[in-house]
């Protein structure tokens, strides 16, 4: 016979059996469950490289073949654009100078621009084929990275001159600041990070970080002195950078280019362009790194930059072009659709 009280007794029971499941889920990761948001068409012709995103100016700058698309993260609109960036590559923004600075892969300069009229201010000849560009906030210089010359050139971003050049030894991609004086630069061709001081302009140490193959992106965890390298055969290494040593490896997806990294939920990322995914890492409590969260995106979305502030990642594409009988396409050097350009915004799905 079933009473009042078995009843009760069932519906309680069947109460704490969600509560425990729904804890469960939070704790498992799924607080950091993320979704494509919004894609956003942009536009025109060519490709593309880095993405920066300056979360005070609530901007993102995105690189489009020959010129910066500047696009407010507020409105979700486009609001301005910089011209004659030949084969740009890498944008950074100088914080508290009111200047950003632009690598031009197709002529071998650096554009300096105002970041409140986004005019072109000076053009300063760096390396050959710059790539990736970073600002040190503790010596206020621009590094410039040439991956043709495998070197660094360095800039006094107070003066904007010239002021030496640092060889690497190898191919540099994507590059960080501990915000202290040291920049640590991905060595692709290497399969090593190498540290930089940043007020010497020497190269004072070199870490391996096999098995990782070809790192690009990197991005850093300042709090927790860790430092995020993705690498093309499928893994992101983990390097403490008071040690130099490798602590662990944990799976991404296939074609990443980008890394980033959220002080505030702890949560480290690699964009897959060949699998057209984002791969979302967490740290466990017992030191282990984890993938809590394949998200998908879009093919060919390789590249990222990450709003601290909204939580928000940005992310570039556009649609692949059939290949003509007799042509052949691979790797980044691809046609495209006509103004099939778009920004991707990915972010913490609405609770």
């Amino acid at each position: 016979m079933v009473t009042k009280e078995t009843v009760l007794q069932s519906v309680l029971s069947i109460t704490v059996i969600v509560c425990v499941a729904a804890f469960c889920g939070v704790a498992s990761g799924q607080e950091s469950s993320y979704k494509l948001i919004k894609r956003v068409p942009i536009g025109g012709d060519g490709g593309w490289d880095c993405l920066a995103v300056d979360s005070a100016a609530k901007r993102c700058y995105i690189s489009h073949a020959s010129h910066v698309v500047v696009f407010d993260t507020e409105k979700e609109k486009v609001i301005g654009d910089i011209n004659n960036t030949p084969g740009v590559h890498g944008i950074a923004i100088a914080t508290g100078l009111n200047k950003g600075y632009i690598t031009n892969g197709g002529d071998n300069t650096v554009t300096v621009f105002d970041t409140a009229t986004l005019k072109e201010t000076g053009r300063i000849k760096v390396g050959n084929r710059p790539d990736a560009i970073l600002f040190d906030p503790a010596t206020k210089r621009i590094f410039a990275f040439n991956g043709g010359s495998k070197d660094s050139t360095v800039i006094d971003a107070v003066k904007d001159t010239n002021i030496g050049t640092i060889p690497l030894g190898g191919k540099p991609e994507f590059a960080q600041s501990d915000e202290k004086g040291l920049v640590f630069v991905n060595i692709e061709d290497k399969n090593e990070i190498a540290v930089i001081d940043a007020e010497k302009l020497t190269v004072t140490n070199r870490w391996s970080i096999a098995p990782c193959e070809s790192p690009s992106g990197l991005a850093i965890d300042l709090k927790n002195k860790r430092l995020f390298s993705t690498c093309s055969n499928g893994k992101m290494a983990i390097t403490d950078y008071t040690t130099g040593k490798v602590i662990a490896t944990p799976a991404i997806g296939k074609g990443p280019d980008g890394a980033d990294f959220d002080p505030k939920t702890g949560l480290a990322f690699s964009s897959n362009g060949q699998d057209g995914t984002l791969t979302v890492i967490k740290e466990e409590p017992a030191g282990q790194f984890k993938v809590v969260e394949t998200v998908a995106t879009a093919p060919m979305a390789r590249t990222m930059s990450l709003d601290p502030k909204t939580h928000r990642i940005y992310l570039a594409t556009a649609k692949v072009k059939p290949a003509a009988p007799g042509e052949q396409q691979g790797g980044r050097r691809r046609n495209f659709e006509p103004d099939s350009f778009e920004l991707l915004i990915v972010g913490p799905a609405a609770k």
